[in-house]
Formats: structure tokens, sequence, C-alpha cells
């Protein structure tokens, strides 16, 4: 299974990528749970909704840069594209205006004792996600997970590769560390 963009309209072969290397993988798999261990997962829900906000501001001021991958990947109208852009920012913002709310400890009605569910981060959550929406797929994942201190590795469908390419790359550019949000170009994890 190869990733490649290939205009739909055209059926033009516009790029395509090379699948990750086992060593490669591992070395995706390591560093993301570095940073789990060592970073994300202790940073407070303030430090990472910054990060969270930072993205979806990105995505907002380049939201036409976005679109494009959008379109010429998958064939959706752009003005269609530019509403998934604004509704993936929108996303991200809402679990970082939110998390804390959401993820706070809840006191539960016991006989005997005293019972709390607490919510804590599990490490690297793994996701596969379809070429439908290619960032609404992965804002509604990335969200609440990295807002509960969790890192992701995602392995994105392989007609949209550059759209995959453009998520991963807006989490280092809001300044997450290395290893937070990690697209990796696969056929299948082991």
């Amino acid at each position: 299974m190869l990733y490649q963009s290939i205009n739909p309209y055209t059926e033009e072969t516009l790029k395509t990528f090379d699948l990750h290397s086992d060593a490669q993988l591992a070395s995706i798999v390591a560093k993301a749970d570095n940073t789990y261990k060592n970073n994300w997962r202790r940073k407070t829900y303030a430090q990472r909704a910054a990060i969270l906000h930072k993205a979806a501001e990105i995505m907002r001021h380049n939201r036409d840069a976005f679109a494009t991958p959008i379109t010429v990947e998958m064939g959706k109208l752009f003005r269609e594209a530019q509403a998934e852009v604004d509704l993936s920012a929108d996303i991200l913002d809402y679990y970082a205006d939110n998390a804390e709310k959401f993820l706070a400890p809840v006191d539960l009605k016991v006989d005997d004792g005293k019972a709390t569910v607490l919510s804590q981060p599990i490490g690297i959550v793994f996701c596969i996600e379809p070429w439908n929406f290619p960032y609404y797929q992965l804002a509604r994942v990335a969200g609440p997970n990295l807002m509960a201190g969790n890192v992701l590795i995602v392995k994105h469908a392989p007609g949209v590769p550059q759209c995959a390419v453009m998520f991963e790359e807006l989490f280092a550019d809001a300044g997450a560390p290395e290893g937070t949000y990690s697209n990796v170009f696969i056929t299948r994890f082991c």
C-alpha cells in the first residue's frame, strides 16, 4: 500500500511518500514513549491548552494552505475544505477550553467509605484514521487525548498523506514537544 496524493479529478499522481521502515517506526514509538513519560503527561492543563490554542490559531491563520491538500487529494470543494479547517480549529479550542472540567475528579456516592473516579493519561494512543474528513477526524481524536496528557501516533488513510503531514507539522509549529503527535506511513502496525 503506497501513500500517494492522487488528484481525483485528473487522476494525476502528485506525490508519493515512502513507508516508514521498522527501524523508523521503532524510533517513533520510542520517542513518543519518552515524550509521554518525561514531558507531556507532566504538563498542566494550561500548558497543554496553550499548545492546542496555538495549533487552532495556526489553522485559522493558514486556512487556505490547510484547505488546499484536502481539495487536491480528495476532491472536496474548496469552500467545504475551508469549513473543515475551521471546524477542526474549533474542536481543538473546545477541548483546550473544557478538558480540565471534563476530566476533573468525580466523587461517587457509595454506602460505605469514599470513591472517586480519576481521569489520568494512559500513554501512547494509536489511531487509524479514514480519508473522508482528513483534519476533522484527527482533531476530534487529538483534542481530547492531548489535553488528557496522552501522546498520539496516527496512521492516516493512504490517499491523504499531505493532510497527514500538515497536521503533524501543525503541532510542532504550535510548540508541542517532538513525539507528542506523530504521523506514520505504514501498511500495518505490529
